[in-house]
């Protein structure tokens, strides 16, 4: 599982760092950025939860 992170429509809330930021982290640029291509099982729920609080659903969870 990875996630991916929608640079055309991510606003740079933060949410997803403050709620994963083992794979998810806030560049220079504001936006998101995936951090970890291949995190642990321990992340997958930390992984969904930060996809499901994305205001503007830029994130997406792939199998794989």
């Amino acid at each position: 599982m990875k996630a991916v992170v929608d640079h055309d429509l991510c606003i740079g809330c933060g949410l997803c760092e403050d709620t994963c930021p083992e794979v998810f982290q806030l560049k220079d640029d504001g936006l998101a950025y995936v951090i970890e291509e291949s995190p642990g099982h321990e992340l997958y729920g930390p992984m969904r939860d930060a996809e499901d609080m994305c205001p503007v659903d830029a994130i997406s969870i792939v199998e794989g």
